[in-house]
């Protein structure tokens, strides 16, 4: 299994979501930032290390928000999602095709990664208001 980590960064009433470039798994389908964690590394400090990668920010990582597990046809994900802001830097496309800050209202209007589904019922119902 393959341990990946995300961030729920919200900005007022709206939280980040990117959309994975056309090359990668996924291809075109919105996630939350994020990624694998390496050999050595916490949940958080990969979680930094792949927000600094991806976005060219500086995280400040939170609180866990929930945390999933996966089975993808071709491999198993166990994934945490963090509560997490902006501590440094503007969010730029360094990975991801695109980035959007949505409202929960917003989410059916989407197309998300498979793993991504039972975060986003949690996020629904906590902050649909």
């Amino acid at each position: 299994m393959v341990e990946v980590v995300a961030a729920l960064i919200w900005d007022k009433d709206k939280f980040m979501i990117c959309q994975r470039p056309a090359h990668k798994s996924c291809a075109l389908l919105w996630e939350f930032v994020g990624g694998k964690v390496e050999l050595g590394e916490t949940k958080a400090q990969a979680l930094i290390r792949e927000c600094q990668e991806e976005l060219d920010v500086t995280l400040s990582v939170g609180d866990e928000f929930i945390d999933v597990v996966h089975q993808y046809p071709d491999i198993k994900v166990h994934l945490t999602l963090f509560n997490a802001t902006i501590a440094e830097g503007v969010p730029q496309k360094l990975e991801h095709n695109d980035i959007k800050w949505i409202a929960p209202s917003e989410i059916p209007n989407y197309d998300f990664c498979p793993a991504d589904t039972e975060i986003l019922k949690k996020i629904i119902s906590f902050y649909s208001k």
